[in-house]
């Protein structure tokens, strides 16, 4: 029996990831990890507490993963919320799907630690992980072979994706050339005063809005610093996107980010890399964390983990490959 989709109680959830100007910074602290928070894991998936450069981090490990991938996992929560705690089910599940370990770095969040605190957390873990994955190649290589390097997924969501993008512009190639891909949820890619989503007052969707992005970014940084790649990525010029890893970019169709996110994949293009943006038919901003209530955020799940074991990111222009459901549609009964 098909399980019907609950939109409303879906919307109600994810807006629990939105900070607006109505918002106070420790009710929605409170109110985003109650929300999401849960006892128990996934899948039988194993959370230890760890702390890389002094960042106390989660990394969770399925039963079965590959010993040298590992994916440093950056969450949103509009700059000011979000937790390890929030996301470890979420981060749980891409865990069981790609076969890896999933780190989750409990970074600086604004308003006491304003940009670029997040970001100096965030380059300093990537940097002591990168070093005892390194290690650890190298320990568990037979004698007389060559060591693999580690192999690095970078994800992020929301407002976490210009975290994980200055994570990049900001690496040497020698740390750079391990990040196997990027992965983005619902990437918010311009928050300066000249993006269309800022300066118009009333543009929303079911669940973001331009007024969660102006009172997000108003707390997270000074207006000046907006128009920064390292705020507004989307911004960001040939130089700096010059050999970004491949990148993979999954959303809703209905999201007032969409736009935003084309641009930027032609902007990787354009500068000689690859970027799949995956857009999902009738769907709303971050569907992916409203797993109870949408049989999508399943599926989308399971490409995700397609994507990072097998490799398959398709060819480097923009994909709307995922066909809407017939309610009506023949399927052989059990």
């Amino acid at each position: 029996m098909e399980i019907k989709n609950d939109r409303k109680g879906a919307i109600k959830k994810l807006k629990l990831l939105t900070f607006g100007s109505k918002s106070n910074v420790d009710t929605f602290r409170a109110k985003l990890d109650e929300g999401f928070k849960t006892v128990f894991l996934p899948n039988g998936v194993e959370r230890t507490e760890y702390k890389y450069a002094n960042t106390v981090c989660d990394i969770l490990a399925p039963e079965i993963y590959s010993s040298n991938r590992i994916m440093l996992y950056i969450h949103g929560g509009s700059f000011v919320g979000g937790s390890r705690a929030a996301y470890a089910s979420f981060c749980a599940s891409l865990a069981t799907k790609c076969f890896c370990r999933v780190v989750v770095p409990e970074y600086r969040l604004a308003p006491a630690f304003p940009f670029p605190a997040a970001n100096e957390d965030i380059q300093n873990v990537f940097k002591a992980l990168f070093t005892e994955e390194q290690i650890a190649c190298s320990l568990n290589a037979e004698q007389g072979t060559k060591p693999q390097l580690p192999e690095i997924i970078v994800a992020a969501d929301s407002s976490a994706a210009p975290i994980a993008c200055s994570l990049i512009f900001n690496l040497r190639e020698r740390y750079r050339s391990c990040i196997k891909r990027v992965v983005l949820f619902s990437p918010w890619l311009d928050v300066s005063e000249c993006s269309k989503l800022i300066q118009t007052k009333k543009i929303s969707d079911e669940v973001m809005s331009g007024d969660v992005l102006r009172k997000s970014s108003s707390i997270y940084t000074y207006e000046s610093n907006t128009s920064s790649p390292m705020v507004s990525p989307l911004l960001a010029g040939d130089e700096a996107l010059k050999n970004f890893p491949p990148v993979y970019i999954q959303m809703g169709e209905k999201e007032i980010l969409l736009d935003d996110a084309k641009e930027f994949a032609g902007n990787l293009r354009e500068a000689g890399n690859e970027c799949v943006l995956d857009v999902w038919p009738d769907m709303m901003f971050m569907f992916q964390m409203a797993d109870e209530f949408l049989h999508e955020s399943h599926l989308a799940l399971d490409k995700i983990g397609k994507i990072v074991t097998d490799g398959t990111g398709g060819s480097s222009v923009v994909q709307i490959e995922n066909k809407p459901r017939l309610e009506h549609s023949l399927r052989s009964e059990a």
